[in-house]
């Protein structure tokens, strides 16, 4: 099966497993976990950070975050198509009282100065005191948008003016260090905090890690605790985390290149619209137009062929490559689309 429905479906090769088989193993909730003391010293230092801390999903990773960051009664600057607002279930405002204030997203991801700047509260009795913006980086609704270092320091200027806090939710966040070619490090400058995924583009089966300063995950620790994230002889997690961050990183441009490929080729097919500027990174959205098929049986015809992508509205679809796609993959979909839709050309 050629599954293009997510990065979420990769899976471990047989040399992450045999690291996760042979990891040295301790109590993490003691902090004696020697693995996990080790991936979070590598993330901390890859992010620019002080200090990281492993949280078992990207879910988790926001939440831990934003609450660390907020009291009950803050408010927290997101954008409208935020992964945290819309699928996180609400998290911030369930187990935290933070209300959350939606910005609009402008098609790259970003979200406009002026937006953020007239969204920032003044003090008064009436509002809730703005205490932390969020940005995603890169951006799963906005075409999977790398946002770039000029515009996060914008945004961190922002924020330092008026005494706010800013978090990076980077669960594909190496996405878009290879795609503007620069290091997490100099990305994330001046941000208090970055989370970001190593089950998606890295291929680990499970885990997310937070990064700041020490004080800050400190409290994000006992946080975690409180959320039932304690883990203890997690070293098995980690294992695959730091195999995923020496090796799986590097190979990050192939995905992106395939997806190129795939954009370029499904451009010429029958019914499909895309804005090939769009494609920045893994992710790929395209308009589908057809009077004599829906969505749903366009779905099923490919999963006949033994190929899964996503339905993500009317008329509108998502491809995402990752490393369990082959070149041979995205020839076969090019080539089965066409099949059942014809060529433009």
């Amino acid at each position: 099966m050629i599954d293009l429905r997510s990065d979420t479906v990769t899976l471990p090769s047989k040399e992450m497993k045999e690291a996760i088989i042979n990891a040295e193993l301790g109590d993490d909730v003691f902090s004696e976990d020697p693995t996990i003391n080790d991936l979070e010293y590598m993330a901390a230092e890859l992010m620019g950070m002080d200090s990281a801390l492993l949280v078992p999903s990207g879910t988790m990773a926001n939440l831990v975050a934003v609450l660390t960051h907020c009291k009950r009664g803050d408010e927290v600057i997101l954008g409208d198509k935020a992964h945290t607002f819309l699928y996180e279930a609400g998290g911030i405002s369930a187990f935290g009282g933070i209300h959350s204030r939606q910005i609009v997203n402008q098609s790259d991801g970003t979200l406009m100065q002026a937006d953020i700047k007239s969204a920032i509260r003044y003090s008064d009795d009436h509002f809730p005191p703005t205490r932390l913006i969020c940005l995603e980086n890169t951006h799963n609704l906005c075409n999977g948008s790398p946002l770039k270092k000029e515009y996060i320091s914008s945004v961190v200027q922002i924020a330092k003016k008026n005494n706010l806090k800013v978090h990076i939710d980077g669960a594909r966040i190496f996405n878009a260090c290879a795609a503007l070619e620069i290091s997490p490090a100099d990305l994330n400058e001046g941000a208090n905090s970055v989370s970001f995924c190593l089950s998606k583009g890295l291929s680990a089966p499970v885990g997310s890690l937070i990064c700041g300063s020490e004080k800050f995950i400190k409290k994000a620790r006992r946080i975690r605790k409180a959320l039932g994230g304690g883990m203890r002889q997690g070293g098995i997690v980690a294992a695959a985390g730091i195999y995923a961050l020496d090796k799986m990183v590097s190979r990050i441009p192939e995905d992106h290149r395939l997806a190129k490929k795939l954009s370029e080729g499904i451009s010429n097919i029958n019914y499909i619209e895309i804005d090939l500027k769009n494609v920045r990174t893994n992710i790929i959205y395209f308009q589908f137009r057809a009077d004599n098929l829906s969505e749903q049986q366009l779905l099923e015809k490919m999963k006949e062929r033994g190929i899964l992508f996503l339905s993500t509205g009317p008329g509108k679809f998502r491809m995402v490559t990752h490393s369990c796609v082959s070149e041979d993959d995205i020839d076969n979909t090019i080539l089965e689309l066409t099949n059942i839709l014809g060529s433009k050309t």
